[in-house]
């Protein structure tokens, strides 16, 4: 496949969170040519020591901000010679949303705004860059598409937005205001939905690390209603590739749905989970013991699924992992960091 564009200099937005720390990392083992510049203004979900390992890599540069801060993103993108961003930076805890909803609103909307107001004035208005030679990468998320019933087909790029959640409607909100820069100032954008994201460096508040964290502490694992609601499960690093491939062959202005078919109920993810942390510590065996059902929270989606078939047909992209396979791998890494954990108390 011939590649349609080449970043030099890409702005990382929430690049210190979860997924935007593997796809740095990832950029920067794949392409050592490029610079990466994360702008995270490191809240409870971001974390320097998600990208301790790169710090001194002389094409990764830090900035700790707000994307809010319409002066900084100014001198960011002149400073950098930015020519391509690629947007993580979000509020994403569900739960958070529905406590505290206002931050979603002022972060995932207003600051998806001035980013795109920025990147407008820069690219087209200053710079007079064409089209060809800068993207904006918008990340979401699935959950825009609203809940899906057990035998309903999964969600495709045409399927309609019926956001049920504080956060899910403030990604919506964002994706909304993307698409109209595309169509209003030809603002060269790309807008990646995507289904449950697991591996390494997850927030220890997300349902895979709070699984395993209960385990490694004896402690109850909570499970929301009677555990049935179903999500597609896509390991992070098969997502990176898929965004890098769409972001160098994507078509502007579209959207593309990332899943893995990994469709699992909560329960099952806990069951299989539990299992596999018997095999580790069969002195606490059964660990499935721990999980205790707990009131549902309001508004809770039932089921989430991707038909991803757009982006296997068009950009030729299939994910690597299989959830087995991928659960593993971040089980290993969360008892590896257990592991040192206890040693620096011990210490």
């Amino acid at each position: 496949m011939k590649t349609l564009f080449t970043p030099e200099n890409i702005l990382v937005t929430g690049g210190s969170g979860f997924i935007g720390c593997n796809y740095i990392r990832y950029f920067l083992m794949k392409y050592p040519e490029i610079r990466i510049i994360n702008l995270d203004k490191l809240t409870y979900a971001g974390s320097g020591k998600n990208v301790a390992d790169v710090q001194n890599n002389s094409h990764y540069i830090f900035i700790q901000g707000d994307i809010c801060n319409r002066a900084l993103l100014d001198k960011l993108l002149r400073e950098y010679r930015v020519d391509t961003i690629v947007h993580f930076a979000a509020e994403t805890h569900v739960d958070r949303s529905i406590v505290d909803p206002e931050v979603f609103i002022q972060t995932n909307i207003v600051g998806t705004f001035t980013l795109l107001e920025a990147a407008k004035d820069y690219w087209r208005d200053e710079k007079k860059i064409s089209s060809r030679d800068c993207r904006f990468h918008h990340i979401s998320t699935d959950e825009v598409y609203g809940a899906l019933k057990k035998h309903d087909t999964p969600f495709t790029e045409q399927s309609p937005y019926q956001p049920n959640s504080p956060y899910s409607a403030s990604k919506a909100s964002a994706d909304h205001l993307v698409r109209a820069y595309f169509h209003t100032y030809q603002l060269p954008v790309i807008t990646t939905n995507c289904s449950n994201n697991y591996g390494p460096y997850q927030h220890k508040e997300k349902f895979i690390p709070t699984i395993i964290d209960a385990c490694l502490k004896q402690k109850p694992i909570p499970i929301y209603n009677d555990g049935s609601n179903i999500r597609d499960w896509l390991y992070v690093e098969d997502h990176c590739e898929a965004l890098d491939i769409v972001l160098r062959n994507g078509k502007l202005g579209e959207t593309y749905n990332i899943g893995s078919e990994n469709e699992c109920s909560n329960l099952d993810i806990a069951k299989h989970i539990t299992s596999l942390v018997d095999q580790y510590f069969p002195e606490n065996a059964p660990h499935f013991r721990l999980i205790q059902f707990v009131k549902d929270r309001p508004g809770h989606d039932w089921r989430y699924a991707i038909d991803a078939a757009r982006l296997y047909k068009m950009l030729k992209w299939r994910p690597k992992y299989h959830f087995a396979d991928g659960i593993e791998i971040t089980l290993r890494w969360y008892l590896q960091l257990w592991t040192l954990e206890k040693d620096l108390t011990r210490t």
